[in-house]
């Protein structure tokens, strides 16, 4: 088994010093999507919610959960992002919103979690702003898709849950 990188030899938590690695360029995408009920896709994508705009307020969400990763992830670095994207696409055959959240840096640690936060958090956001409508949507599929850069190189998901 390989040593844990947030645990010390006596046993406690630690954040990785990432002190000695190269600065690189580091992006992360990641995904999830929200089952709605088509009636409720219908009205979000009308813009007819009753709270209003469903998909800026959950961009909007989404970007502002990236920049505050490290608040929300015992021992994750603060990292000074160059850009966050998230992007929400309808899907009519799931019926539901498929939600990609981009995240960039120039560091020396990776961007997984704040692309991974940006996902969940728009999904959480598109949920709050309908669930007067559909409480039985659901969230699901959230999972880094692609990622560049660092030591560990390049990675792409197969189409299905990678394990």
């Amino acid at each position: 088994m390989s040593k844990l990188t947030h645990i010390g030899e006596d046993g406690k938590a630690d954040m990785v010093d990432v002190g000695s690695k190269a600065e690189t360029e580091r992006v992360a995408i990641a995904e999830g999507t929200v089952t709605m009920l088509a009636a409720t896709l219908r009205t979000i994508v009308d813009g007819n919610a009753k709270k209003g705009d469903v998909l800026g307020a959950a961009r909007i969400a989404g970007i502002m959960a990236a920049k505050k990763t490290s608040d929300l992830i015992p021992l994750c670095h603060p990292l000074l992002l160059t850009k966050v994207s998230v992007d929400i696409e309808p899907d009519e055959a799931l019926p539901g919103l498929r939600v990609t959240a981009l995240a960039r840096v120039t560091g020396k640690t990776g961007v997984e979690m704040e692309a991974l936060t940006a996902a969940s958090v728009a999904c959480l956001t598109i949920y709050d702003m309908a669930k007067a409508i559909d409480r039985g949507m659901v969230i699901s599929g959230i999972r880094v898709i692609e990622k560049s850069g660092g030591k560990s190189g390049d990675y792409k998901a197969s189409s299905g849950a990678d394990g």
